[in-house]
């Protein structure tokens, strides 16, 4: 898959006295001294030898260097981040204060890393925590409490509502390292103002070290944090906002809004390879497909953010166990989800920012696997279509010539025939349904 010359496993690091990268789990056991705890985590993880960031990353965390790091989704982050935090810390420690903190922009992505931190630290005898009930935090983690509590991982509005109290109800002044994942989301996410208080408490450390990870970093983060950190590296690997090379991109020109229905009842129709996750840009989108499908007879369902906690986890599950076969989400929910078996992405909407298409894109081809994405093309999509192909063509892909059209052609008016069409066969489709189930 992909364009000939390319290097997924790229490396570009800048910064001052950057150590070289590390290949070999070996070397890396035998340099640092990893505990046999962690040598045991890592052969678990399947992991034959260090991806790209994790053989970059993992030398300048047990150097105590300051990081800002782009990698493709799914190419091992969250091990490179947390083996040298759980190697330094060693043991559980009652200091008043937690040692390492992870923010992560949702509770689902939260929740993942707080369950793969939970298998990696096995027998370290470490104490990791997912702020969930703030109320039970309060209580549990304040200075004065008798809890050993080591690493905590938490969304940043949570934790910011209890280091706004007087005094804070929970304590960093000892942190020791600040991780922030899929940073740019972060950002994005309008989160600025509660990062600002949890950076400035961290601030009471005078031993924080501060490593930050996303798929995507934009030229404006990058100078952020060449201000904010101190002798920073800055680490990118397979070239900047790139998708995943081992996952086979394809646009669909779709024409209009019902051309979608009609183009994703074909491809499953002619075979899909599922687990898929189908993209859209609304809740109300969501529910939409998910119950229109349900006309065929699918296995599938809906996640959004309005779906209470316990659904949502029900329906990750279920997902996970290959009860449902399709599952429709917005960017919030596939993002904060790590699903290592998903075989298909579709795009049903067309995302409107480049570093969304990314990030949907990294939701398959994960761990090492192949994936496939396909992304439906409507005549609206004109606006972030350049830099949709512009990413394709970066991983090798030819463009249709209906999309290279798209691009040449100005903005059309009326539409109206195809979108009648496109009713009329939804309709008719409805109706052969209907009538085949009443005849059973």
């Amino acid at each position: 898959m992909g364009g000939k010359g390319q290097k997924p496993n790229s490396i570009k690091a800048t910064g001052d006295d950057v150590p070289k990268p590390i290949h070999s789990f070996k070397t890396i056991y035998e340099k640092f001294h990893f505990a046999q705890h962690l040598q045991d985590a890592i052969k678990k993880s399947n992991y034959k030898a260090p991806t790209a960031v994790q053989a970059q990353v993992i030398p300048l965390m047990m150097d105590r260097r300051e990081i800002i790091c782009s990698a493709p989704t799914g190419s091992g982050k969250t091990l490179a981040f947390l083996l040298p935090i759980i190697h330094q810390l060693k043991e559980p420690k009652r200091i008043g204060s937690f040692r390492a903190l992870i923010l992560a922009p949702t509770r689902e992505l939260a929740k993942q890393i707080h369950r793969e931190a939970l298998w990696i630290s096995d027998g370290s005898n470490l104490k990791i925590h997912h702020l969930k009930d703030l109320k039970e935090a309060a209580k549990k983690f304040n200075p004065e409490s008798l809890y050993k509590y080591d690493i905590l991982v938490s969304t940043p509005n949570r934790l910011s509502s209890l280091l706004k109290t007087e005094p804070p109800a929970i304590s960093l002044n000892k942190l020791e390292w600040l991780i922030i994942d899929e940073c740019d989301r972060i950002f994005d996410l309008g989160f600025k103002d509660d990062l600002s208080i949890i950076y400035n408490r961290c601030l009471e450390s005078n031993q924080c070290c501060r490593a930050m990870f996303s798929a995507t970093l934009e030229t404006k983060l990058v100078e952020w944090a060449k201000v904010q950190m101190t002798n920073v590296v800055i680490v990118m690997v397979g070239g900047t906002n790139r998708a995943a090379l081992n996952v086979e991109q394809s646009l669909v020109y779709v024409g209009n809004e019902d051309g979608k229905l009609i183009a994703l009842r074909d491809i499953i129709q002619r075979g899909v390879e599922v687990p898929a996750l189908i993209f859209v840009e609304t809740k109300e989108k969501a529910k939409y497909l998910a119950n229109e499908l349900l006309y065929d007879d699918l296995n599938i369902d809906f996640i959004h953010s309005e779906r209470d906690q316990k659904e949502r986890d029900t329906i990750v599950s279920m997902f996970r166990e290959g009860k449902i076969w399709f599952l429709v989400c917005t960017d919030l929910m596939g993002r904060g989800i790590d699903f290592k078996g998903v075989n298909v992405v579709i795009n049903y909407d067309c995302p409107r920012r480049v570093v969304s298409y990314i990030h949907r894109v990294g939701r398959t081809g994960r761990a090492g696997r192949d994936g496939k994405a396909i992304t439906f093309v409507a005549d609206g999509d004109r606006a972030v279509l350049p830099q949709i192909v512009n990413v394709m063509r970066k991983s090798g892909y030819e463009i249709p010539k209906a999309i290279s059209s798209l691009l040449l052609t100005k903005k059309g008016n009326n539409k109206s025939k195809n979108k009648k069409d496109g009713k009329n066969t939804i309709q008719k489709h409805r109706q052969k349904v209907i009538r085949k189930r009443s005849n059973k």
